[in-house]
């Protein structure tokens, strides 16, 4: 979009699945990392888990106090040092913040801002669908005094199981059920946590209140956190984290892409992160579907573009090293994948929880234990819907910083695909708009 453009978006639900809800974002530069996201719930036509009040979206987001734009400017440059560190954590939008720390000249800061608050009612089992969207930050959420019910992660449906804490990776989303089991005029602490020492945050601890139905509202809850093990800066263990619909993936898959994830300054100095030796950097003239669609799949003078083509190919699997220490949750375009094994140092070729393997389209590759033992991610995914689907960490100065790929499916069935005429006149538009005005592009476009 360019400037002063508005536009529509028409959902049309062809869920034939359990699945439901999404979240959405922009993905040009780090604006997500501004506030441009939100929720949105999409019902799926069948639903077996049961439930008595929907609570709705909970938006976990880490939040910077400069603008998203100089923190680019920060990250993709020729200095070297810590990322940005997050000034505040919230949750659904808000959370105090202590305006003494605010330097003379800095933004305006107003004192006791309040937190989010949310209603129980006494023996009723409550569905929240908690959503990571952040800019860099893990999240560990766990409410007070209660035990949460995982019931789907990224919208897929898995065995429900226990637990006192939930963790999300950037982009994130899991859905739990929480039974009110208190008496009716309790009022308790729901929190969301950043570890110091996966994350970069400054203030990292997010506070909500939850009152049941007699409870003082004018009255601050009193509860205590829960004890929870903190050490691991990555998901649950994949033995527990069981699709409640099996689809097992193939045990061979039809071809198979290693990528090592690296970071260091290129030529001229600017510090970026790799995939295979490859930062992206995006050609807003040049969308790679369009051309793909046009026949022109072969990109020799743009390796920049880090197109990887997996012609007519059934499945792919992915074999992620990661060779730093920082983690990073990467996501999937267009699909669901399965999660085969994730741990540190190198795949021993085993799959997890074989033909019950863990789906979603998010996963944490934790980082690299020292130079010699890498952090590793297998996922793989079959090719059954045509297109040009970005592979990318969702930690926003990272792929700002070149940490994406593209992966082309099916490039014949793609010819073969009819772009929308809304979608050409778009491209049309933004043409207009370069030629007349030059973008100031300073990171990878994503």
């Amino acid at each position: 979009m360019t400037k002063g453009d508005t536009f529509s978006v028409t959902v049309n639900n062809q869920i034939t699945g359990p699945k439901e809800g999404t979240a959405l974002h922009c993905h040009y530069s780090a604006q997500y990392a501004g506030g441009a996201f939100g929720a949105m719930i999409i019902h799926g036509p069948h639903e077996n888990i049961f439930y008595d009040v929907d609570v709705g979206p909970v938006l976990l987001t880490d939040w910077y106090h400069k603008e998203y734009f100089e923190l680019v400017k920060q990250v993709v440059s020729t200095k070297r040092g810590p990322p940005p560190f997050s000034d505040n954590n919230l949750i659904n939008g808000k959370m105090d913040y202590d305006c003494k720390s605010i330097p003379a000249g800095g933004p305006a800061c107003t004192p006791n801002a309040g937190i989010s608050k949310f209603n129980f009612t006494s023996g009723k089992t409550h569905r929240l669908r908690l959503i990571n969207a952040g800019a860099e930050g893990i999240q560990r959420f766990s409410i007070d005094n209660h035990t949460m019910k995982v019931i789907a992660q990224d919208y897929v449906p898995v065995r429900p199981f226990d637990t006192k804490v939930v963790t999300l990776g950037i982009g994130q989303r899991t859905d739990i059920l929480v039974k009110a089991n208190l008496p009716s005029d309790s009022a308790v602490f729901m929190r969301s946590n950043i570890p110091k020492r996966c994350s970069a945050a400054t203030q990292p601890l997010a506070l909500a209140a939850i009152y049941y139905e007699k409870a003082n509202r004018t009255q601050t809850p009193k509860s205590t956190p829960q004890t929870y093990d903190d050490s691991k800066c990555g998901n649950d263990d994949l033995t527990i984290t069981k699709p409640l619909f099996p689809f097992p993936a193939l045990p061979n898959a039809a071809t198979t892409l290693n990528l090592d994830i690296t970071f260091g300054p290129n030529a001229t100095g600017f510090n970026l992160w790799y995939m295979n030796n490859v930062s992206f950097r995006a050609n807003f003239d040049a969308p790679i579907f369009l051309l793909a669609a046009a026949g022109n799949t072969s990109y020799p003078f743009s390796p920049q573009w880090a197109v990887n083509n997996f012609g007519s190919n059934s499945s792919v699997r992915l074999i992620i090293r990661n060779r730093h220490p920082a983690n990073h949750p990467m996501h999937l375009h267009g699909h669901n994948f399965f999660v085969l094994a994730e741990g540190q140092g190198e795949w021993d070729g085993k799959i997890t929880n074989y033909p019950s393997t863990t789906r979603r389209d998010v996963q944490i590759v934790q980082g690299s234990k020292d130079k010699d033992t890498p952090g590793y991610l297998v996922l793989q995914y079959d090719t059954d819907n045509p297109g040009v689907w970005p592979f990318h960490c969702h930690i926003a100065w990272h792929v700002s910083a070149g940490l994406y790929v593209n992966l082309m499916e099916q490039p014949e069935l793609i010819r073969q695909k009819s772009v929308p005429q809304t979608i050409v006149q778009t491209c049309r538009d933004w043409s207009e708009h370069s030629g007349r005005e030059v973008v100031e592009q300073i990171d990878s476009g994503l």
